[in-house]
């Protein structure tokens, strides 16, 4: 009953991450990086089977879990992805905040300092 609900609502988090980080604004961009890592790990989660009732320890006597336990791997790589999808985000804060201390706008289609305004044309012809 459960994988259902959690299936449909990683769905919602990928398309919602897709939208943000489809927008022009710098803050809406990492928001969306940061919903998707979230969709990413809430998918590695769903995929080791959602079972509560044994944890993942071998009992005395057997060489592995016995059926019905919780799988340890994709636990133990969300803890893993967490970390680093938290330092990511805090390297994007920071550079999306020098970004818009430098430039003044958050806007990437104002932020083009590589690519000014007043530019000569290409050639047109040869």
């Amino acid at each position: 009953m459960m994988e259902p609900l959690l299936a449909i609502l990683v769905g919602l988090f990928f398309a919602a991450a897709i939208y943000l980080m489809l927008s022009k604004f710098s803050i809406r961009i990492m928001l969306g990086i940061a919903i998707l890592g979230n969709a990413v790990n809430l998918l590695l989660f769903t995929g080791g089977r959602l079972t509560r009732e044994v944890p993942p320890i071998i009992p005395v006597g057997l060489d592995s879990l016995p059926a019905g336990t919780a799988n340890p791997l994709p636990q133990a790589l969300i803890l893993t992805a967490i970390v680093i999808s938290f330092s990511f985000l805090a390297f994007l804060l920071v550079l999306t905040y020098r970004a818009y201390q430098d430039l003044g706008t958050d806007n990437t289609s104002d932020m083009r300092a590589a690519e000014p305004d007043d530019r000569p044309l290409p050639p047109l012809g040869y």
